[in-house]
């Protein structure tokens, strides 16, 4: 089976028919294992070893990872599932990315404004969970579009934090 996988701008075709992953018409040796009951992955490939969290997304193909301590979304789709979404435009990416929140917890700091610049990869709020504080980052490029809590506010798990644009 053959796979598309979208994170922010880029699309990387993976294909899964033979006893080897081929990524993007390269062989990549590979082995992926779950840890049972939860999200956490472990991906060790090319001799590096990546473990990692995924959480299913708002839709069916799409994946919230955490990896390195950052979050980003990615999209997994098959073939069929790509050529419907091209052909019907259902494919087309939202404009909006919401930052949410990955468990309970207090907001201690919003690091951005509204209408501020972000860049992939940037500190936007920051949120105490289990007497651990947790910078959240932007997935993409983008401006905040939105601030839906303050600092000393506490969130439930899922909780939209900042809408980007």
């Amino acid at each position: 089976m053959r796979y598309y996988v979208s994170i922010a701008d880029r699309v990387v075709e993976v294909d899964l028919s033979g006893a080897v992953p081929i990524v993007d018409g390269t062989p990549v040796p590979a082995d992926l294992t779950a840890l049972p009951g939860t999200g956490v992955r472990h991906l060790l490939a090319g001799g590096a070893s990546h473990p990692f969290l995924a959480q299913p997304g708002d839709r069916r193909g799409r994946w919230q990872i955490t990896l390195g301590g950052v979050r980003f979304a990615a999209d997994a789709v098959d073939e069929r599932t790509r050529a419907i979404r091209e052909m019907t435009g259902t494919g087309e990416e939202e404009t909006e990315k919401v930052i949410s929140a990955p468990m309970p917890g207090l907001v201690i700091k919003v690091e951005v404004e509204i209408g501020q610049q972000v860049r992939a990869g940037q500190g936007l709020v920051i949120v105490e969970a289990m007497k651990m504080e947790n910078e959240l980052k932007a997935p993409a490029d983008g401006v905040v579009a939105r601030i839906e809590v303050e600092p000393g506010r506490t969130v439930e798990k899922g909780a939209t934090l900042i809408v980007l644009e």
